[in-house]
């Protein structure tokens, strides 16, 4: 009974749960379920990695530290995929610092329990690889979009993308964990989500967003949010479904 409740608790990641039922059954006994607490520090910049986490509920942010202490956020993972496994391809060392933005729980395997099964199993190579190019899709419009929209379409991008991975329109957001994501200071979140609580699109709680108007975020949003999404559904149908 265990082993079948804990299948049922490793599937809630979208990429476990795509797999062929014998890739997963190989890989199921060597999963365990950790706990994702807020501010939660994976892996630091340029340390060994040695698991890969795939998310149930949570989120983590890839964010590089700068020189005068401030950091912006490169990536984010969420129950779609897999977060360890791309930045340990060659040198095994993290790009950057995970950690956990948005709270929960996560399956977790060693590294090389891993790769020995992307090595020697077709369709869990092929799965692991189409997360990857999603993955690097992801990354590269995300540089983009950092370039060149607004602050309050790229904090609608995160508001949405974060409502997406946990299925809640109350999602605990803080303005800090914002301003992370975004690289801004944490005055010009409050500014920003003062102005969408304003429309009407959203209500501020104490470290909590609730998304009243969906559509209306979703006008306000960049393009950057649908071209990701899309890029999911293309890879990896139903892994990130932004509806």
């Amino acid at each position: 009974m265990r082993n079948g409740s804990n299948a049922a608790i490793h599937r809630k990641n979208r990429l476990l749960a795509a797999l062929e039922p014998e890739d997963f059954s190989w890989l199921a006994p060597h999963l365990e379920i950790v706990e994702l607490p807020r501010g939660k520090v994976l892996f630091e910049t340029g340390e060994a990695i040695r698991h890969t986490y795939f998310p149930h509920d949570g989120i983590v942010s890839l964010v590089t530290v700068l020189q005068s202490g401030g950091s912006v956020e490169m990536a984010v993972f969420g129950r779609e995929g897999a977060l360890g496994f791309v930045s340990a391809l060659v040198t095994r060392q993290s790009f950057g610092r995970y950690i956990t933005q948005v709270p929960g729980t996560a399956s977790r395997v060693s590294l090389e329990r891993l790769n020995e099964g992307v090595a020697e199993r077709p369709k869990l190579r092929h799965a692991m690889f189409r997360f990857t190019e999603a993955f690097l899709a992801q990354t590269l419009q995300t540089v983009a979009c950092n370039a060149v929209h607004s602050v309050e379409a790229r904090c609608c991008r995160s508001i949405l993308t974060t409502r997406d991975r946990t299925d809640r329109d109350e999602i605990p957001l803080t303005h800090e964990a914002l301003a992370e994501m975004l690289g801004v200071q944490r005055s010009t979140v409050s500014s920003v989500t003062s102005a969408l609580q304003k429309a009407g699109l959203i209500v501020q709680g104490r470290g909590t967003i609730r998304i009243t108007d969906r559509q209306g975020l979703e006008e306000t949003v960049c393009e950057c949010y649908r071209t990701i999404c899309e890029s999911f559904q293309r890879l990896l149908p139903g892994a990130l479904r932004c509806d």
